[in-house]
């Protein structure tokens, strides 16, 4: 052990005693102390074990009182990974943040709202999530990014590696890339990134199953076909197709479709297959896209504008539309006379340089794809994945939201939308007469618009975005929800025009919850509604809550259908914008992505856990039943969930 360490580690225990000791109004003032001395002794693993001994005394001395790390059972295993990357205070209060949570797991520390089992999936969350600073890989962007806040998370990293299980890591990573992917995003950056982080613990001794599932998923975005494991390159498996038997051919489409099917991952090799085949053996695309008989039928009205398609937009960089291309003809959207010259249009149309700016990653300009050829593969994977679209890291589930109810019932909507924000950089709505422009708005709910998004939420998303927070300001003076009067003239005029919020915006009480408990029955459920069929989805608020039921905020999300599973149970499945549906809300309640017989993108809960959760939804008022007719039982039931949950912020019910 070294002087200097020795010295380091007296001075933080004198720093940390000195903060337990302090009044809880000045604990702020000795805090600062205790954050240096710890980036410090983070600095080598000697100094780690060190933290890890002090880490039961954390919450008594007061190291994270007053701060966003003060309530343990709060805390989100994806936020870990970028307070740890991030220069600053941040980066290390994370640290020792997550040597609490370890004691906690090791049984080193007794906190009476985690327990040991809690914090130990917790924890291996944190390192299935964050596999880069696990096993870090050596490339130019680790190498420029690298600094001292990056070595220290690395070392973190290695230390809960070694006093936790790898078998467990595997476990929840492998689970974790399969209820992504199940999901069928757009995007799935995410989902390949954690396949790539899976690979390395492969030499950990991983075996069996999560090692078949990792190989399968590896396998879909990489090479899943016979010839294209046998050529390394692209330009070399271009090369083999051109002498390959029709048999093998084949074989090729076969074993893509297969694959894109299972997983919904597309590899680049299966563009490649795709546009040559689009040239020379146009037969073998609907093979190749695993297409149902309506989607036959639509490839082969349509051949022509689908080779264009392809031509113009299908490249390996964009392989994932390939999936958007496959669901968009077995919708059967082609058949749809409007809409076959608004794609088209996407071909030539000259796009805004702000658009064109916005649009063109550096993969799309290194592949030779024009802008319109990115906006044209994002448009199919749109129309083709509807519930797929994500809202990403911004505050904007109301602009996603609206763009997948528009890809499902206002196609033409959204494609007139898409073409004016390319090609003028601006959009306009009308509101009650008056219409509004996006390029004359300042602001939207989000300050900033991170563009880690599908090309089609690039384009709309800052406009929509400016457009839906203007409506919404023309209401604050009405003593109502704004919704009431905004979802309609924004979304389309389907929406109903009935309107019911649980929390009064004047006083900020919880209003006649009963009723509202007793009208979401009447509108809703099959049983009490009337036999009333829901056409179009239904966009409604929820309170989103953490695993202890806390609440966290509002968030907007559509109702799809509502219908029994399997089981005989009346569930409601609905559509998330967030893309990671699967999340646990606390009181048992986590919403299922698959095995209940959802759709590809859908979400689901049994009809009262579903509505324990929500705050406002819209409903027709010539389609109810009796709210009579519902048991105060079932009303018992919810209220009880939402009392005891999302409940304990709103302390006035009336």
């Amino acid at each position: 052990m070294s002087n200097d360490m020795t010295i380091i580690k007296d001075r933080f225990n004198q720093a940390l005693d000195t903060l337990d000791q302090a009044r809880p109004f000045a604990k702020s003032m000795y805090q600062t102390n205790v954050f240096q001395l710890a980036i410090e002794l983070a600095s080598t693993d000697e100094g780690l074990s060190h933290l890890y001994d002090k880490a039961s005394l954390f919450d008594q001395a007061g190291v994270f009182n007053s701060g966003p790390w003060e309530n343990p059972e709060k805390l989100q295993p994806p936020f870990v990974g970028g307070s740890l990357k991030v220069k600053g205070v941040n980066s290390i209060v994370e640290l020792l943040s997550e040597m609490r949570m370890l004691s906690i797991a090791k049984g080193d520390y007794q906190h009476e709202l985690v327990s040991a089992e809690e914090a130990r999936e917790f924890l291996n969350e944190v390192l299935a999530l964050n596999l880069d600073l696990l096993f870090p890989p050596e490339t130019e962007e680790a190498r420029i990014e690298h600094g001292e806040h990056i070595e220290r998370a690395q070392r973190l990293f290695r230390f809960l590696g070694e006093e936790l299980s790898f078998k467990a890591i595997a476990n929840n990573l492998v689970e974790e890339i399969e209820r992504l992917a199940v999901q069928r995003p757009i995007m799935v950056n995410r989902i390949i990134k954690m396949i790539e982080s899976a690979e390395q613990l492969m030499e950990t001794g991983i075996e069996g199953q999560e090692q078949e599932t990792i190989r399968k998923y590896h396998n879909a975005f990489q090479a899943p076909s016979p010839l294209s494991r046998e050529n390394q390159s692209q330009r070399d498996y271009r090369v083999r197709l051109k002498d390959a038997y029709q048999e093998e051919l084949e074989t090729e489409a076969k074993a893509f479709a297969a694959s894109m099917k299972d997983t919904g991952l597309v590899s680049p090799y299966h563009a490649v297959y795709i546009r040559f085949i689009n040239r020379a053996h146009p037969e073998l695309v609907p093979l190749a896209l695993d297409l149902s008989e309506t989607g036959v039928a639509s490839y082969n009205a349509n051949q022509q504008l689908v080779h264009d398609l392809i031509q113009l937009s299908i490249f390996p960089e964009t392989r994932q539309s390939i999936y958007g291309l496959a669901k968009m003809l077995d919708r059967g959207v082609l058949t749809q006379e409007p809409i076959l010259p608004g794609i088209r249009r996407l071909f030539e149309l000259p796009i805004h340089h702000e658009v064109k700016r916005a649009l063109m990653k550096k993969e799309f300009e290194q592949g030779g794809i024009s802008p319109n050829g990115v906006l044209v593969a994002g448009t199919v994977s749109v129309l083709g994945q509807p519930l797929g679209i994500g809202q990403g890291l911004n505050p904007t589930c109301q602009s996603a939201r609206a763009i997948s109810l528009w890809a499902q019932h206002g196609i033409g909507q959204l494609l007139e939308y898409i073409a004016r924000a390319a090609r003028d950089n601006d959009i306009d709505m009308t509101f009650e007469g008056e219409t509004i422009h996006s390029s004359q708005i300042e602001g939207g709910v989000a300050d900033k618009i991170d563009m880690e998004l599908d090309p089609v939420s690039v384009v709309l998303v800052p406009h929509l975005d400016k457009i839906y927070n203007e409506m919404m300001k023309r209401t604050l003076l009405r003593g109502e929800d704004g919704h009431k009067w905004v979802n309609p003239e924004f979304y389309g005029e389907w929406i109903p025009r009935g309107f019911i919020n649980v929390v009064d915006p004047i006083t900020g009480a919880v209003s006649n919850y009963q009723a509202f408990v007793k009208l979401f029955y009447a509108t809703h459920h099959p049983d009490y509604n009337e036999g009333y069929e829901m056409i179009y989805p239904n966009p409604v608020g929820i309170f989103i809550t953490s695993v202890n039921a806390e609440l966290m905020g509002l968030h907007a999300v559509s109702i799809q259908r509502i219908t029994r599973d399997e089981q005989g149970e009346y569930r409601v499945y609905f559509y998330n914008p967030n893309n990671d549906s699967g999340q646990n809300w606390g009181q048992g309640i986590s919403p299922a992505v698959q095995g209940n017989g959802e759709l590809e993108g859908e979400s689901s809960l049994p009809f009262h856990e579903f509505l324990a959760r929500m705050y406002a939804f819209h409903y027709n008022p010539y389609e109810q039943g009796e709210t009579y007719m519902v048991e105060d039982s079932l009303v018992s039931e919810v209220e009880a969930l939402a009392k005891e949950s999302w409940g304990k912020s709103y302390p006035a019910w009336i």
